[in-house]
């Protein structure tokens, strides 16, 4: 089934818009765009983990629509430190280490206008940065058929895409596939034929789900979207109105489970939580990577029949960027991307789009805790 993401007013398929999606970055974690009436919600220790002098940083709303692009260059330093021992003295040695990026051609990557892809922009820019690579970063580079002509004319070398997006805005191919694996040997298949290439998925996989708060799962016995027949004939079901009408919503429910909800109310973008909160609703459409969900407060019921789809992230690099930059480019991105489980996002996406963190700060934090700016090793190829 097609994705459809809550920020976007753009065609299901083409990813969710921030209506004010700061420029942030935090450290395990993720969550779709913020909404100025909606309270949010941090996770208990994040914001005192990462310290309160990040709360002071000036934030930037994510803009009118136009791109921003980033120059950003970095270089590496080893220092060596040797003692005489009879003179008592200490004499110290600084020579430039031998990254796998030094004297590679300038690149410029990107990412859409929403919180994760901010998130997930910083934390390649950062990695490939460590180790010697120039780079450019371009946020906000549009809607999924511009980026296509980006990565053609090499004004783009790679951003961050969703399989099932790849799959139907790019390729046109709407089939449902039994694996994950499935969904991208035929997204690959398409990427050889456009010069393209796409990278190992992700963890985590960001599509529509349903999701009910934890009491209402606890007491009326809710784990799967098919124990929700138990409780049809007195749900109301709550989200953006294009659910009531998309594959994606009150259809992949009925199709799929046999679920036909007594009532759905129409929700503006954001408010899915809060409705829950107050009951209005009792289960709600959302994404399953939405920083909420990293409070413990909500269930995401399971889809056994996968009616959602795959949401994994596959970053498409053009083939003529992999031959120039080398096999550590790739092996930099995928390295990062093998430790970005489902729950690792709602925590960074928590950071950014509910405690309102900085994409860079978060990007670097969980990077540098998790051992990613270090030397490649063997391993990662």
């Amino acid at each position: 089934m097609p994705l459809t993401r809550r920020r976007d007013v753009r065609p299901a398929s083409e990813g969710r818009c921030e209506t004010a999606a700061p420029h942030m970055i935090g450290q395990s974690l993720m969550d779709p765009l913020p909404h100025p009436s909606r309270p949010r919600r941090p996770v208990p220790g994040l914001v005192s983990l990462l310290g309160a002098a990040i709360l002071a940083v000036a934030l930037a709303g994510c803009g009118g629509g136009s791109a921003h692009t980033v120059t950003t260059t970095t270089s590496r330093t080893v220092t060596s430190t040797s003692t005489s021992t009879a003179a008592q003295t200490t004499t110290t040695t600084t020579t430039a280490a031998s990254l796998p990026g030094t004297g590679r051609p300038t690149i410029t990557i990107g990412d859409k206008n929403y919180a994760e892809q901010f998130v997930l922009g910083q934390l390649y820019l950062k990695a490939l940065q460590a180790q010697g690579f120039k780079v450019n970063i371009t946020e906000n580079i549009g809607p999924t058929s511009v980026v296509l002509g980006s990565l053609k004319d090499h004004t783009l070398a790679m951003y961050p895409e969703y399989i099932n997006v790849v799959l139907e805005t790019l390729a046109h191919d709407r089939r449902s596939f039994k694996t994950l694996a499935d969904a991208v040997t035929s997204g690959q298949l398409w990427a050889a034929r456009h010069g393209l290439e796409l990278l190992a998925p992700t963890p985590f996989s960001d599509t529509t789900g349903v999701a009910v708060t934890d009491a209402y799962a606890a007491e009326n016995h809710l784990h799967t979207l098919a124990d929700l027949l138990n409780v049809a004939t007195t749900l109301t079901i709550g989200g953006a109105v294009q659910f009531k009408t998309n594959r994606s919503g009150l259809h992949a429910l009925l199709e799929g489970y046999g679920v036909k909800p007594a009532m759905f109310t129409p929700l503006a973008v954001g408010d899915e939580y809060t409705s829950l909160d107050a009951n209005t609703v009792q289960a709600a459409f959302i994404n399953t990577t939405d920083g909420e969900l990293a409070t413990g407060d909500y269930r995401v019921l399971q889809d056994p029949q996968n009616v959602f789809g795959y949401g994994n992230v596959v970053p498409v690099v053009t083939q003529q960027a992999l031959a120039q930059e080398g096999p550590a480019f790739a092996a930099t991105i995928e390295r990062v991307d093998r430790t970005l489980t489902l729950n690792t996002m709602r925590q960074l996406n928590n950071a950014v789009s509910v405690a309102n963190l900085p994409p860079a700060t978060v990007a670097t934090q969980y990077l540098q805790t998790h051992g990613l700016l270090g030397p490649l090793t063997p391993s990662d190829y």
